[in-house]
């Protein structure tokens, strides 16, 4: 699979991968401060955004999705960043090719198996708005709104959104591929695991008031990442990255810095 794709700067190359129900536009920020220093290849995951749809959707699957655009691109030894989905696909690409992959940093996500359901709003929400024919994002808010209690979460969704007005070259309301991603869903949930460890150096980075990245995790977290170091972002939830940009881009700046 061919992911859609956009690059940037010059230098050691930088791949950013998003979460689930994103685009390559989540890490905006800190891929336009990453520029300045680096080629920097932001990323649509495999049923999201512009990338390919497909009814398969799991890490090893996904992984490979950015080992085949490392060999399109010709890219050396590039550092992978990922944010929660896109946090694991970081952490399964550099376990298939270890020798390729320079290093990574993880955005509030655990190697590890989560037996929650996180999502049952959004999808009932996003299932909701596709059955509507919703006119605009206004319209379709409204819709969520019954299911998604938070705005914030709305706005992020809402992103994502193609009113069926517009010749946006695809079906449904929604440049995720909603179907596909309820159906593979405990795939996204879950973790196979990287064995053997990766070796190479890794930076997870926490929201301190997320519950993604917990302490009881720290076993599983040494035993595939040896090299593995941890930041705590004070006072932040899930969405590290838009909460504390500044603080966030900082610290993925300085542990790209020490990676030869």
């Amino acid at each position: 699979m061919q992911l859609n794709f956009r690059r940037q700067g010059q230098g050691q190359t930088v791949i950013l991968i998003h979460g689930l129900f994103g685009n390559l536009d989540n890490l905006n920020g800190l891929a336009k401060a990453l520029a300045e220093h680096y080629d920097v290849v932001s990323v649509d995951v495999r049923n999201h955004g512009l990338s390919p749809r497909s009814a398969q959707m799991n890490y090893q699957l996904m992984a490979q999705d950015i080992l085949t655009l490392i060999e399109q691109l010709e890219i050396c030894q590039p550092r992978l960043v990922g944010h929660s989905m896109g946090g694991k696909i970081a952490m399964m690409t550099a376990g298939l090719a270890p020798d390729l992959i320079a290093g990574i940093v993880v955005a509030d996500m655990a190697p590890v198996a989560y037996t929650q359901a996180r999502h049952t709003e959004v999808f009932a929400g996003l299932t909701a708005v596709a059955a509507a024919d919703c006119a605009n994002r206004k319209e379709a808010d409204v819709i969520l709104a019954q299911h998604i209690q938070l705005p914030g979460v709305r706005q992020f969704l809402l992103k994502s959104f193609v009113p069926k007005t517009t010749d946006a070259g695809e079906s449904g309301s929604w440049r995720f591929n909603v179907p596909a991603l309820l159906e593979q869903y405990p795939h996204i949930m879950s973790w196979p695991g990287v064995e053997p460890a990766y070796l190479g150096p890794v930076l997870f980075i926490k929201g301190g008031e997320s519950d993604y990245l917990l302490p009881e995790y720290q076993a599983e977290v040494v035993a595939q990442f040896p090299r593995a170091t941890a930041k705590v972002i004070p006072d932040t939830g899930h969405w590290l990255h838009a909460e504390q940009p500044q603080l966030f881009n900082r610290l993925v700046m300085d542990f790209l810095g020490k990676v030869s």
